[in-house]
């Protein structure tokens, strides 16, 4: 129980020297590995988060459901009221490709070469690699079915030259099309980086956007596909649109989520030829979202009455000269017909961690990843150094660190 001797140390195992070393260099190592890690992978625009509003509400922040055909407001509540669209911007994307391809300026066969920017990407993604080679089409799928950030942002490139070269494009149609309260930021409608800001919609505008999409029903080919394999059949996309497959006649459109702006969606049904769309926003949970829209679309279609002959959907007509705004709210269902809880009220909370979650997570797992091989790697020289050196008799260190 005595001191240690100078002829016990040098019995002693090298890697008895290399566990002393880690331990009392264990906070240099943890400072090394920070520093380190801040050098080689540096946070960027899209992963570092910046702190915006709260805008989610019980059962929703607001909701509309129009007619295709006229765009007459069958039920709204808080439809002009400011939301995150998150995911649902892709629609504008969409219908900007999908008109240069019917006016002959791109082809769904054109082969994209997938960016190192689009490589990048996190969030909900098909894990486009540096180089890889795929069609627009393939690309179009794997933006709607998979909500792929990664296709949006090889699209936009492919397309536009840059990604804030394609947000301009997507400004300027809104413009065209009269969303006023729309404000666009990004093309696949992540949380804004730091300074930067976040993508503004409102349901009605949402609902403006919806309506000129399906003046092109070849988009429902994406809008309506459930499950579809991607490269070469080897990944499997699956929409999040819980509507489909579940509610009579809906084909479409596209959902949309981040923490701070909530769960949203923007869904048709045709019913005897009769379509109606409806977008519910900002939905603090799942469940109340999905009920919602289920409800609203449900009971606005009992109370309708279905078209009269020669009245076609959106699968067969492509309308043209259609009003590209919504109509002021004429209800064709009395406050009785379609009643949802009153407590929909807006909240304006400041969110903390406004980083996206469940699909649409996952830059954050590889970054801890790094950073644990970083650390790994750092630790492992210290004990390689500790192995390497003589140990000084008066110290029971290796001299070539501890030596003055």
């Amino acid at each position: 129980m005595g001191q240690e001797t100078n002829e016990t140390l040098e019995s002693r195992p090298y890697n008895f020297y290399g566990v002393k070393i880690i331990n009392k260099y264990l906070p240099i190592v943890l400072i090394l590995t920070v520093i380190s890690g801040s050098l080689f992978f540096p946070t960027n625009g899209e992963t570092a988060r910046a702190r915006i509003t709260n805008k989610t509400a019980t059962p929703y922040r607001g909701a509309i459901v129009v007619r295709d055909d006229t765009g007459e407001a069958v039920f709204e509540k808080n439809s002009d009221i400011s939301c995150y669209p998150a995911s649902i911007v892709k629609l504008m994307m969409l219908l900007i490709i999908q008109e240069k391809i019917e006016n002959g300026s791109l082809h769904l066969d054109d082969q994209v070469v997938c960016t190192a920017a689009a490589a990048r990407m996190g969030g909900s993604q098909v894990y486009l690699k540096e180089n890889e080679i795929f069609s627009i089409e393939d690309l179009l799928y794997s933006l709607i079915i998979q909500s792929a950030n990664d296709s949006a942002v090889a699209l936009a490139i492919h397309v536009a030259g840059s990604k804030d070269g394609f947000v301009e494009m997507m400004r300027k149609k809104a413009r065209e099309l009269g969303m006023k309260n729309t404000e666009f930021h990004s093309v696949h409608g992540l949380p804004p980086g730091r300074d930067q800001e976040p993508d503004i919609s409102t349901p009605e505008d949402i609902a403006i956007l919806s309506r000129e999409l399906l003046k092109h029903p070849d988009i429902l080919n994406y809008t309506s596909t459930q499950v579809r394999g991607f490269r070469n059949n080897t990944f499997e996309m699956r929409s999040h649109n819980p509507l489909l497959g579940s509610f009579d006649g809906c084909d479409g459109l596209k959902t949309g989520y981040f923490r701070a702006g909530g769960f949203s969606i923007a869904a048709t049904a045709d019913r005897d030829g009769l379509r109606l769309i409806a977008v519910v926003m900002g939905s603090k949970k799942k469940e109340d979202r999905n009920s919602s829209v289920r409800n609203i679309l449900a009971q606005a279609f009992s109370s309708l009455p279905a078209p009269g002959p020669g009245k076609e959907s959106a699968k067969t007509v492509r309308k043209k000269n259609r009003p590209p705004a919504v109509k002021s709210r004429v209800s064709a269902a009395s406050p009785e017909t379609i009643a949802l809880p009153d407590n929909t009220q807006p909240t304006d909370n400041v969110e903390e961690d406004p980083a996206e979650e469940n699909n649409d997570e996952g830059a954050g797992f590889w970054t801890i990843l790094l950073y644990v091989i970083l650390f790994l790697i750092q630790a492992g020289l210290f004990f390689w150094l500790g192995r390497k050196s003589k140990p000084d008799s008066s110290s029971g260190f290796p001299p070539t660190i501890l030596s003055k």
